[in-house]
């Protein structure tokens, strides 16, 4: 049997590969393996289980390739390119373009400039106005696109509030040392969802929630040409479920931690042109705090790892986003709607 350890050690050869490759980078998340040659990337998937998905079958990691590569194309088909299978010969070597039997499968990528991805552009001060409106316009076409659901909608809901009890369950355990920061936060959140339920309901019944990328990150926007969003969530259909105004604004808190708050007004004004509906100020600073809050035990969470790289980082960054959600549910630092900038300049 082919383990892991295996494969990786085959992928971080330079030899490996069909396409001649000077250098291989290997980097590991928690799902998976990510191979960067010169000018290709490659992803294995970890055959590991949580509970919100399970790779272990190699026909799961087979499907879940598939629905990466699927869902990626709707916003980034320059860059997903196939599927391709890991072989292992009769004398048991491992092959990306031979023969024998299929012992994994991985998405092939073109590589992007690093540099050119909109968080490490905004840290350097790379970023215009006009590049903004041009990714808000990107995703006012994708949402445009995507079918209201309304009658999975309800499945948005359900996770905000499944979501909302993991955030507790894991910042609230003393040993992670967010506890009293972040509970009296979650206390407020949790009452705010009681109080503006109806309304995400009346979105739902609307057809204002669609299946989006679920994962709408500035790591994940590629300020180049052609302009992209990457890594679409593909494990979960459920975390897709989303309100467009959710994914935007959480795209410009994330911004804004960069230091970048202008980024939020110019997204949701973009938005707002060309889709409409924008939920009231209230609901978009639950969604906010929420998401930061989301964000929080995510980085805790690394915590819990058997191995944990880079303690000290996790504590510190989770505060940030603890800080955050409490900005958005007691002084929310909303963008001023431009319908009120233009009554404020009439």
């Amino acid at each position: 049997m082919i383990d892991l350890a295996a494969k990786v050690r085959f992928l971080s050869d330079v030899r490996s590969y069909p396409r001649p490759a000077f250098s291989v980078e290997a980097r590991e998340t928690h799902m998976s393996w990510v191979f960067l040659t010169d000018d290709r990337v490659y992803k294995l998937k970890k055959p590991v289980r949580y509970p919100f998905l399970d790779f272990r079958a190699l026909a799961r990691r087979r499907f879940f390739c598939e629905e990466e590569l699927r869902l990626n194309k709707k916003l980034a088909a320059d860059t997903y390119r196939s599927v391709i299978p890991l072989r292992c010969d009769l004398s048991g070597h491992l092959n990306l373009a031979g023969e024998g039997r299929v012992v994994d499968w991985l998405v092939k990528m073109k590589r992007l400039p690093e540099a050119d991805l909109l968080d490490a552009r905004l840290r350097n001060g790379l970023v215009t106005r006009s590049d903004i409106q041009k990714l808000g316009e990107l995703m006012a076409s994708f949402y445009s696109g995507c079918p209201p659901q309304i009658e999975d909608g309800g499945l948005y809901l359900k996770n905000l509030a499944k979501e909302q009890a993991v955030n507790r369950a894991i910042l609230g355990q003393p040993a992670l040392g967010v506890a009293d920061a972040a509970l009296p936060i979650l206390d407020i959140a949790d009452a705010r969802f009681e109080e503006l339920a109806t309304r995400i309901k009346a979105r739902i019944e609307e057809g204002r929630i669609v299946e989006g990328h679920g994962d709408l990150r500035s790591e994940h926007v590629y300020v180049g040409t052609p302009m992209q969003v990457i890594d679409c969530l593909e494990f979960d259909r459920t975390m897709r479920i989303v309100d467009p105004y959710d994914e935007i604004n959480y795209l410009g808190l994330e911004c804004a931690m960069l230091g970048a708050g202008w980024v939020r007004t110019v997204l949701l004004d973009t938005l707002e042109t060309h889709l409409g509906a924008r939920p009231d100020d209230e609901v978009l600073a639950f969604y906010g705090s929420f998401r930061m809050l989301l964000r929080a035990r995510l980085c805790v969470a690394h915590l819990l790892d058997s191995v944990v790289r880079d303690p000290k980082r996790w504590p510190a960054l989770a505060l940030a986003y603890i800080a955050g959600a409490k900005r958005e549910l007691t002084a929310p630092c909303l963008p001023i709607r431009k319908s009120n900038r233009l009554r404020a300049g009439a």
